[in-house]
């Protein structure tokens, strides 16, 4: 039986997605049906086709009690709303359904593992949230919940682990038909840990030990952990609050951690060999993956930073986006993404320029537009003299630019939106130290009419940026400080 809770919230988000004009999305990036939307959840194929929940708060476009928002999509990157999936409307869950996970059972239904939310009086007066594991069972448009729900309280916690920071399970199926889940968790040192469960069956739960600690290394609390084997290695990706920052890899605030390693399946230990950021840019949080038919490994993560969400110039009553999927690869001991290989099936209108000389502002004839995928090659005119600095402008007019600009002496590439049309001292800054071999850079910048998607040298760094400009600045420029040659393939994106 579906609750008066979800009942209600699918007829409020039916009628009010009726007032937003499809102009007013991105076009290739799922966005929140009404209201707010934040981390992706359940991010799954079933059915023959790509699954995508998401934290959401129908009613209005900041951040609320928790529903579950629904999509479909065949592809990725065109995606049909369905019905809300789950409502706040159980004892155990009653201020907020947090984010989960999907997986497919044998008998042919689809299990939601989800984080229940109670908010409990403290002694102070305050109130702290109780979290809890909880299930949902359905067919890919309507879930029950499990009648022996929560599966996972504190009783299953280990010694010193929090109950308010306990959350957003992560669950897959091995190969012998038993499941597993890692789910974030505080520590008694006041920091994250990742904690590893395993189930029969998917239903009955049990705690087996914590995966990986962050002793105080990287942040506080690790939240929406993801954990898989892809080329050989095993990925641990965790989202770290309250970071510090460490050099250009790492920057404050909310951040997202991917640990490589192995893990040995007999004594369930996992090895750290590596750490590095996901996303150097400024609005990325929160991913998720999904292994796809196909054999790939296919993350998608919110589109936003929690430190600037009160931030909005659209009158319009959605917000939140998904970033583009992004395929993953282990390469040179690091994590690789590049966009999925069906965005090149949108592309049209190719234009071309080669060995393009750069020295102060140069516009091209047909580099335009906020709907774009734009592959550049940047290289010193002469080796021996090196350029101070290149950048890329886009979302450009008279008024407004965002700019992308390296400066090849430090190898440090800069994302900079202060000259996009905010009004607020946000963040509007992210740099990262990049590989370039003697100023050579390859980059590849896709725009969707409020982001940009950064990947630089085949994917060896993403950076990611929100920008709410005006959709008629649509001028694309390039500058250089110094002689260097520029390579340029422009498409539009249909």
């Amino acid at each position: 039986m579906i609750s008066q809770t979800l009942r209600e919230a699918r007829k409020y988000e039916e009628a009010t997605e009726k007032m937003i004009s499809g102009d007013d999305r991105p076009e290739f990036h799922l966005s929140a049906r009404v209201g707010w939307m934040n981390d992706p959840n359940g991010f799954s194929f079933y059915n023959g086709q790509y699954h995508m929940f998401y934290q959401y708060h129908p009613y209005d476009n900041i951040w609320g009690p928790m529903h579950w928002g629904h999509a479909v999509s065949g592809d990725l990157l065109h995606w049909r709303f369905l019905p809300a999936a789950l409502a706040p409307d159980e004892p155990y869950d009653r201020d907020g359904c947090f984010s989960g996970s999907a997986v497919s059972l044998p008998d042919g239904r689809q299990l939601l593992i989800y984080t229940g939310v109670i908010k409990e009086r403290q002694a102070n007066g305050g109130f702290s949230e109780v979290q809890t594991q909880c299930l949902a069972v359905g067919d890919g448009m309507d879930y029950e919940k499990y009648e022996k729900n929560p599966v996972l309280d504190e009783k299953a916690l280990p010694k010193g682990a929090s109950r308010y920071d306990f959350r957003d399970p992560k669950m897959w199926k091995k190969n012998d038909g038993t499941y597993y889940c890692v789910a974030g968790n505080r520590a008694a040192d006041g920091s994250g840990q990742i904690l590893l469960f395993a189930s029969p069956d998917g239903f009955n739960w049990q705690y087996k030990k914590v995966l990986a600690a962050n002793n105080n290394r990287f942040g506080k609390m690790w939240e929406c952990p993801d954990f898989f084997e892809l080329d050989g290695k095993w990925v641990l990706i965790t989202s770290p609050m309250d970071m510090l920052p460490s050099g250009f890899e790492y920057h404050n605030g909310n951040g997202t951690l991917c640990l490589l390693g192995n893990f040995d399946e007999d004594t369930e230990t996992f090895t750290e060999e590596h750490n590095q950021s996901v996303d150097y840019g400024i609005d990325f949080y929160a991913p998720q993956t999904v292994l796809a038919p196909d054999g790939r490994r296919i993350m998608i993560g919110w589109m936003q930073n929690w430190d600037t969400c009160n931030f909005r110039t659209q009158n319009i009553s959605w917000f939140g986006q998904m970033s583009l999927p992004r395929e993953l690869s282990v390469q040179n001991g690091r994590l690789y993404q590049k966009p999925v290989r069906e965005l090149e099936e949108m592309r049209r209108g190719k234009v071309v320029y080669q060995n393009v000389a750069v020295s102060d502002t140069v516009r091209l004839e047909g580099i335009k537009g906020r709907k774009v995928d734009m592959e550049l090659v940047i290289r010193p005119e002469d080796i021996g003299e090196m350029y101070q600095k290149f950048a890329v402008r886009f979302a450009q007019n008279e008024k407004y630019q965002t700019s992308l600009s390296f400066r090849p002496r430090e190898s440090i590439l800069k994302i900079d939106r202060k000259f996009s049309g905010s009004r607020r001292a946000i963040i509007h800054q992210r740099r990262s130290r990049v590989n370039s071999r003697n100023g050579e850079l390859k980059l590849r910048i896709i725009l969707d009419r409020f982001s940009v998607e950064v990947f630089v040298n085949d994917g060896e760094q993403a950076m990611t940026a929100i920008i709410y400009t005006e959709q008629q600045a649509d001028g694309i420029t390039f500058f250089g400080d110094g002689a260097l040659r520029m390579d340029v393939v422009k498409y539009e994106l249909v």
